[in-house]
């Protein structure tokens, strides 16, 4: 899909009222998607977007996948144990099936919607509503089997923005 059709897209769906607020829209929900999601696969879902959408998920991944600074090695270490144990207690291999790259952070539906809202220069609601508009946007761009990637790399709560179908077959 084609940039300008997707920013068309976003803006129909989320009823905004021209294409700069659907583009800002667009580019705070890619951005913030891509700190939750582990880096590999925001480059997997970057590499099927249009280069200005890219670009940004691509950003927000590698800056993610940077070494924290004031972490200390040790403690990186069984953060990232600590999410593999996480991961295979829940029975999923879609860590290990990213490729290299980090675990994307861990934050729930409220930090979500508020990073957006920073963003996009909206209060948080609006990021909501824009969020899903994105989200069912990418749910057409992309694979369908990155889709379903994406879907189950996501919380339940920040997973319901997602398509109705796509969001229910990620909770099987």
């Amino acid at each position: 899909m084609r940039h300008d059709e997707m920013i068309g897209k976003v803006q129909a769906l989320a009823q905004l009222p021209d294409r700069g607020s659907a583009e800002r829209a667009a580019h705070a929900v890619v951005t913030t998607l891509s700190e939750r999601l582990p880096s590999g696969l925001a480059r997997h879902v970057a590499a099927q977007l249009p280069p200005d959408m890219a670009d940004a998920m691509r950003r927000a991944a590698d800056a993610g996948a940077m070494p924290d600074a004031q972490g200390s090695g040790a403690q990186q270490s069984r953060e990232q144990e600590s999410r593999a144990q996480e991961s295979r207690a829940r029975g999923s291999g879609a860590r290990a099936a990213e490729g290299s790259g980090t675990a994307g952070e861990r934050f729930g539906l409220t930090a979500f919607a508020g990073r957006i809202a920073v963003r996009a220069g909206t209060d948080e609601d609006t990021a909501l509503r824009d969020a899903a508009a994105v989200m069912e946007v990418l749910d057409a761009a992309l694979a369908p089997e990155l889709t379903e990637r994406m879907a189950g790399a996501l919380p339940a709560d920040i997973r319901e923005l997602l398509p109705l179908e796509r969001a229910s077959e990620a909770d099987h």
